[in-house]
């Protein structure tokens, strides 16, 4: 019995140890999965706007069931895993606009199908100084392909020109100039750096709304003002009313940049997201150089979204040609806003004009200014411009602005012209609608229907005067919607057929004449500085307009009055503080 129970215990013994030995194997099994683990970059680095990746690499012998990551210890992402015993975890990441200098450090954390968590992996990433920029001077006649491209800046010494033409009609050098979007184009002060392309030659200037190209100062913050370059001149060979001489083919201020030609069909290149900004310089007493020129150039041209703020003469000015553009903006310039001579008679729509209330020529500043020619003459072709959904915003945005008394009319159309001008609003000036026959007969091309109005609304400012306009104003006889008479020292009467302007005016389709923009929709920002709001309140009067059926194929149809409706076209691309942009850095 006993030899019998010593024998059991034996074997139970034995198992037992089995048991034990199993046991313990099944732990080791268990702890031998070893913890995810985590490699990542160790250093990246960029300049604010640069795109990085965020890079790991996951070992996990358990299977990844999750991945987390962290941004200055909050979530940035996350990934669910299916098991992958490795796995390359990869995330973009564009870095802000914070301090050079800056460190963000992103974190990675795995967890296995055990719910075996790594240990914190981090990636930093540093935020580096924009490095500074190349400063290329350009200076004489270019010629052939050239390219201008955004990593460099380029500085204009004295006129600067795309080809060369010493006398009209003998052009010895062409030159079509490339420039990149994001490209800055600055102009040396003290040469007064001015690019012109002359004729035969092309300007390619094409940016994007998010990378617009800057033409502008080469001061610093603070220190920049109207004038301190001479600005963007461009020259084609379309037809001008100008006697073909080579006098008069000059443009005015005598420095060199010849136009005119008979191919209305001729391209200078294409335009489009530029800023123009403290441009203009004068050459002679009422002979300058604007933020831009355009002499005698074609409808080959291309022109759209180009911005020309703070010019010291006129913002745009037009010699003749018949090249139409889109989504112009004249911004707190000196003189006239839009300015058309010597047979203009392209097509513009879509165009804002808004002044500074000191800001004003003592030529007398308008929103739009138009002649024949200087002297009211019948050369042909007539300038007959067409303009449509144009902004026209005077500087006094309530009577208690005090503006300049150069300011005079939100249009002057003078001299013999034929302009047309529809779905326009034109607020805060002392004169609304000027029909000026003192040379030339405006009054009698009015009465033919050779100027038009149509769908345009004149408003006055609350409180401006008994009638909107100011008729207290310091110097008569300005204060006026429609001015019915010649604003000389006779004051005599405008008859526009057997009409007063002001009925001739309220006589054509969808006019109006209000006492004050009250009911228009615009925003009190127009009259402040910084980005204004440019989209029309709800239950706008400017909302709902009719829109000529006549009028060409390049007008867009609408359904408002002014330039905007409820889209922003000037997101992104434009800049209405540049005193306070630091353009080198």
């Amino acid at each position: 019995m006993k030899i019998f129970n010593m024998k059991a215990f034996k074997v139970i013994a034995l198992l037992l140890s089995m048991a034990t030995i199993f046991e313990a194997c099944k732990k080791d099994d268990v702890a031998v999965v070893p913890v995810p683990t985590v490699s990542g970059t160790s250093t990246l680095s960029g300049t604010a706007g640069t795109t990085v990746q965020i890079k790991a690499t996951i070992n996990a012998p358990g299977g990844v069931k999750s991945v987390v990551i962290l941004k200055n210890g909050a979530p940035f992402d996350t990934k669910t895993g299916a098991g992958e015993k490795t796995l390359d975890y990869t995330k973009d990441y564009v870095i802000e606009n914070i301090a050079a200098g800056s460190v963000v450090n992103f974190t990675v954390q795995v967890t296995d199908q055990s719910n075996q968590v790594s240990a914190l992996t981090t990636i930093p990433v540093t935020v580096t100084a924009v490095a500074a920029k190349q400063i290329v001077v350009v200076s004489g006649n270019l010629e052939g392909n050239i390219t201008w491209t955004a990593d460099k800046i380029y500085k204009l010494s004295g006129f600067v020109r795309l080809g060369e033409e010493k006398t009209f009609g003998t052009i010895t050098k062409t030159a079509v100039l490339t420039i990149q979007p994001g490209t800055l184009v600055i102009g040396e002060r003290s040469t007064k750096g001015t690019l012109i392309v002359q004729r035969g030659s092309k300007l390619i200037a094409e940016g994007t709304a998010d990378k617009p190209i800057i033409m502008t100062s080469e001061r610093a913050v603070g220190e920049r003002e109207a004038g301190d370059w001479g600005g963007l001149v461009i020259c084609g060979k379309a037809p001008n009313n100008l006697p073909d001489n080579q006098a008069n083919r000059e443009l005015e201020g005598g420095y060199g940049a010849f136009h005119g030609g008979t191919d209305a069909a001729d391209n200078s290149g294409s335009l489009k997201y530029l800023r123009v900004e403290y441009a203009g310089i004068p050459i002679n007493p009422n002979q300058e150089v604007n933020a831009l020129t355009f002499g005698s150039v074609g409808s080959g041209t291309q022109i759209d979204y180009v911005q020309a703020s703070y010019g010291l003469d006129d913002s745009f000015e037009w010699f003749g040609g018949t090249v139409n553009a889109k989504h112009l903006i004249a911004y707190k310039g000196l003189d006239d806003d839009f300015d058309t001579d010597n047979g203009f008679s392209g097509y513009v729509q879509f165009g804002l004009g808004i002044r500074g209330a000191q800001q004003a020529d003592q030529s007398g500043s308008n929103g739009f200014e138009c002649d024949n020619d200087a002297n009211g003459s019948s050369n042909t072709p007539y300038t007959s411009a067409i303009f449509a959904n144009m902004s026209i915003i005077g500087a006094k945005g309530s009577s208690n602005i005090a503006i300049s008394t150069n300011f005079q009319n939100g249009a002057q159309l003078r001299r013999n012209n034929k302009q047309k001008i529809y779905n326009t609003v034109i607020t805060g000036y002392p004169n609304g609608i000027y029909i000026d026959s003192q040379k030339g007969d405006a009054k009698g091309n009015a009465l033919k229907g050779d100027i038009d109005l149509q769908n345009v609304v004149l408003a006055g400012v609350d409180g401006w005067g008994a009638n909107g306009y100011g008729d207290t104003f310091a110097t008569n006889p300005k204060g006026f919607a429609i001015a019915d008479k010649e604003q000389s020292a006779a004051a005599t009467d405008i008859l526009i057929g057997t009409k007063k302007p002001s009925e001739w005016f309220l006589g054509l389709a969808g006019n109006k004449s209000l006492a004050n923009a009250s009911t228009l929709g615009l925003s009190s920002t127009l009259w402040t500085s910084g980005r204004p709001t440019l989209v029309l309140a709800a239950g706008s009067a400017l909302l709902g307009a009719s829109f000529p059926t006549t009028l060409p194929a390049f007008f867009t149809k609408t359904d408002y009055i002014g330039a905007f409706k409820d889209t922003d076209w000037t997101t992104g691309w434009t800049e209405f503080s540049p005193n306070g942009v630091t353009y080198i850095k």
